[in-house]
C-alpha cells in the first residue's frame, strides 16, 4: 500500500522581528505533533533543510517593505495551495508602518551615511495588499494556541475557530474587572480583537492593543470614551499607532484624532 503524502508546510519571513516564528517553535510539544502530521519543507528559522515546492499551506510572517519583498511574495502565493498570515506585522503591516504617516525619505537621509543604498518603498503593507490570503491571525506575537488550531483546521479541512470578539470577552470569561469602569484607566480592549487572554488588563493596566482590530470595533465611541477620562488628542493618535497602526480601523482613527488634534 501506498503511504500517504504528508501535506508541505512552509513557514516564510518578510520585515519582522521573527517573533511570531519563535511562537511556533514555542509551541513545544505541539509542534512534534504537528511535525508528524505535515512535511516541514522549508522554515530557515528551524532547519537548514528545503524542500522544493508547491506547498499545501505556507504561513507567511512579516510586512511588505522593499521592492525584492514586493516580487517575493507573488512567488511564495503561487507556490502555496493556502497562505495564512501570522501577527501583526503581516496582518497589518507592523510597528514600521508608522513610516507610512510620514515622508519615508526623509527618515533615510537622517539616518543613513548613504541613503543611495537604501532600496525601500514609501509604505510598509500588509501580505493582503499584495496578494490574496485566506486567513489572517493576529497578534504581536501570535497566540501559539490558536496557530495550533489554524493548522488543525486546514489538516481537517474546516474553517478555523478562532473568535473574532474583543478582549473584553476575555475579561468576562476570566473574572477581571474593567480597568476602564473600575479604575478610569484608558484601556483599547473594547476594539480589540481577542487572543491574549486579557493579560494587560489581569495585571490593572489597559489593553494596548497588540491583537489589531476586532471583527467590528467602534473606534470613534472608544476615543470619546477616553476624552471622558481625560486622555487627549495626542495621547490617542499615539494609542492607534502601535503595533497595528495600518489596520484599516486603526488608522482611520488616529487620522481623525490627529486632524481634531490640528483644529484644537
Amino acid at each position: 500500500m501506498t503511504e500517504k503524502r504528508k501535506p508541505k508546510l512552509a513557514v516564510w519571513k518578510f520585515a519582522s522581528c521573527d517573533g511570531c516564528q519563535l511562537s511556533i517553535l514555542d509551541c513545544e510539544d505541539e509542534l512534534l505533533g504537528i511535525a508528524g502530521q505535515v512535511e516541514i519543507a522549508y522554515f530557515p528559522e528551524a532547519t537548514r533543510a528545503v524542500v522544493k515546492g508547491p506547498y499545501d499551506l505556507s504561513l507567511v510572517e512579516g510586512s511588505i517593505t522593499t521592492p525584492h519583498d514586493a516580487e517575493r511574495i507573488h512567488k511564495v502565493r503561487r507556490a502555496s495551495k493556502y497562505l495564512i498570515t501570522i501577527g501583526a506585522c503581516a496582518t497589518a503591516g507592523g510597528i514600521q508602518a508608522l513610516r507610512n504617516f510620514k515622508d519615508v525619505r526623509e527618515f533615510v537621509s537622517i539616518v543613513y551615511a548613504t541613503p543611495a543604498y537604501i532600496d525601500t518603498l514609501g509604505k510598509s503593507t500588509p501580505i493582503s495588499e499584495h496578494v490574496r490570503v485566506d486567513f489572517e491571525l493576529r497578534g504581536c506575537p501570535i497566540n501559539k494556541m490558536q496557530l495550533v488550531e489554524v493548522i488543525g483546521a486546514f489538516l481537517h479541512g474546516r474553517k478555523p475557530n478562532v473568535s473574532p470578539h474583543s478582549v473584553c470577552m476575555e475579561c468576562k470569561r476570566r473574572g477581571t474587572v474593567c480597568v476602564m469602569v473600575a479604575r478610569g484607566t484608558p484601556c483599547l480592549g473594547p476594539v480589540t480583537h481577542a487572543g491574549c487572554g486579557a493579560l494587560c488588563p489581569a495585571y490593572d493596566r489597559g489593553c494596548y492593543g497588540c491583537f489589531g482590530p476586532m471583527e467590528t470595533p467602534n473606534t470613534a465611541s472608544l476615543s470619546q470614551g477616553w476624552r471622558q477620562l481625560g486622555v487627549g488628542e495626542p495621547e490617542l493618535v499615539r494609542a492607534f499607532r502601535s503595533f497595528n497602526a495600518y489596520s484599516e480601523p486603526f488608522r482611520r482613527e488616529s487620522e481623525a484624532d490627529e486632524i481634531k488634534d490640528h483644529q484644537g
